[in-house]
């Protein structure tokens, strides 16, 4: 089947039509910062669920993650088996106890702001270094969205990959500039529905297409065995331990990944948590099969084969070629919906730390709510622009910069939060030299190469950044880490299904 850009634009059309409708529907309950930054905290257990897994995904999942699938085979089911794992422990470890400590200290809206609070920072360092983490690693997060977004039209529309970004940035800015945090949880919903049902129903129709599982594995086999070997790469080379430690170590990303933890902040009270874990791990479960099934189904319909880059074409070409044009329009706005949904997120978390962690913190301390809305909807352009401009190179991996991102925001984030969480003796230099040494090893680490340098950096700098956390906590004791650790029991033993701030 060939695909006809007319019918795919006008799916297109319609799904923008939705997601601007659901904008300018948030836009009207949209009253202060804390509407546009966490969506007043009262997210229910399902939008909550879905919006955090949807935003986590990214373009990666119907892209890179395919890609990776079709080239190496069934190893790259330890690159979703860490994904898996680490969804669910994020939201057993962290989702229930951040929800309570961020609204016991001080209501806290941003992550750098629960730092602060948390560890009673009055010089704005720690404070200040979260946020500028945040905007560093983020720039280069939402640029591979916009990466995604760019392939998608080029391929599909046949554009110039200049103006594909362009759009892609466009449709993003438009819903949540106006809508904020409620517009971008709203639309994850529709946009994670969308993106479940492509992943489900692709494979199914190509797999079936062979002649099913079993057909599909006797072909492999015969094509290259080492495709069904977890164990080894193509070539028959051993995988190796640190090859398996770097595809399963991107589940410990999850601890440190501002976007999702906002979700986190921003369900409507902590006894919603059990039951969002359970639709959350569920939605992921099903998706990261079907991504990995669709990326292997492709290797062995598509023709003529996939090299370098195009590879992380392989869903949208197994659509082309299994479906009628409206049914592939449609699967295809699962892509843009995977683009949206993660790049409207990190837009806002941007937009949030430069908000709330900087104009409101550093510049303008008396800003009215309506002044600190505005800054914010700007940001969000600004960071848009910025992002545009890392996305100029049509022939970087999605994977490659989502890798790298996740890593940074993995080390220099993760163990503080969990740290913060669970640790009372913990102090404000401690999560400095926790949040600044993971994320300094990873860009150290990124660049180094062979041998154990090739193990992924997000371990090396979780492994750094928990060190210096317990080195510096201990070394920094005394009136006020005792103090800390008083407050911190008695938030830790407050009612957890309550709401109240506790001083």
């Amino acid at each position: 089947m060939i695909l006809h850009p007319a019918i795919i634009a006008l799916t297109f059309s319609v799904y923008f039509a939705c997601v601007l409708l659901i904008g300018w529907y948030a836009y009207q309950r949209t009253r202060d910062l804390s509407d546009f930054i966490l969506g007043g905290r009262r997210l229910q257990s399902g939008v909550a669920a879905i919006s955090a897994s949807a935003s986590d995904m990214s373009g990666w999942l119907l892209l890179g993650l395919p890609g990776f699938a079709y080239a190496a085979g069934l190893e790259s089911i330890w690159l979703a088996g860490g994904l898996l794992l680490g969804t669910w422990l994020n939201w057993h470890l962290v989702a229930r106890r951040l929800r309570v400590f961020t609204e016991a200290y001080g209501n806290a809206l941003t992550l750098p702001e629960y730092f602060a609070n948390r560890f009673e920072d009055r010089t704005g360092l720690l404070r200040g270094l979260a946020a500028i983490t945040i905007l560093l690693f983020f720039l280069i997060y939402t640029s591979s969205g916009l990466v995604a977004g760019g392939k998608l039209f080029e391929t599909v529309f046949g554009v110039p990959y200049i103006w594909a970004v362009a759009v892609a940035v466009l449709s993003v800015i438009l819903y949540t500039a106006v809508g904020g945090f409620l517009a971008v949880s709203w639309t994850d919903v529709l946009q994670g529905l969308l993106m479940a049902l492509a992943l489900v129903v692709t494979p199914w129709i190509a797999l079936t297409q062979i002649g099913g599982i079993g057909s599909a594995v006797a072909r492999i086999d015969m094509l290259n065995p080492e495709l069904l070997n977890p164990l080894t790469q193509t070539d028959g080379t051993a995988l190796g331990i640190i090859g398996i430690l770097s595809l399963a170590a991107w589940g410990l990303g999850y601890f440190g990944q501002p976007h999702i933890l906002a979700r986190f902040q921003a369900i409507s009270a902590p006894n919603k948590v059990p039951a969002a874990r359970r639709i959350a791990v569920t939605w992921v479960a099903v998706t990261l099969i079907g991504a990995t099934l669709t990326g292997i189904a492709g290797s062995l319909l598509v023709e003529p084969a996939l090299t370098g880059d195009t590879r992380e074409t392989v869903f949208i070409v197994l659509v082309s070629l299994l479906f009628h044009p409206v049914v592939a329009g449609i699967l295809l706005a699962a892509i843009l919906a995977a683009i949206m949904s993660t790049a409207d997120s990190q837009l806002l978390v941007c937009s949030s730390a430069f908000t709330e962690d900087v104009y409101r913190s550093v510049l303008r301390r008396s800003a009215s709510q309506s002044e600190l809305v505005m800054v914010g909807r700007a940001a969000v352009v600004v960071v848009s622009l910025i992002a545009f401009a890392i996305a100029l190179d049509p022939n970087t991996l999605v994977l490659d910069l989502v890798s790298y991102a996740w890593a940074g925001f993995g080390a220099a984030f993760g163990p503080t939060v969990i740290l913060s969480l669970y640790w009372p003796r913990m102090t404000a230099l401690g999560a400095l030299a926790g949040i600044l040494s993971g994320g300094l090893t990873v860009v150290v680490w990124k660049q180094l190469e062979g041998g154990l340098f090739d193990l992924y950096e997000i371990v090396p700098g979780i492994l750094v950044s928990v060190l210096a956390i317990y080195l510096v906590s201990m070394a920094t004791q005394g009136p006020k880490a005792e103090r800390l650790a008083e407050r911190f029991a008695r938030v830790k033993g407050s009612d957890l299904n309550a709401s109240s701030t506790i001083g």
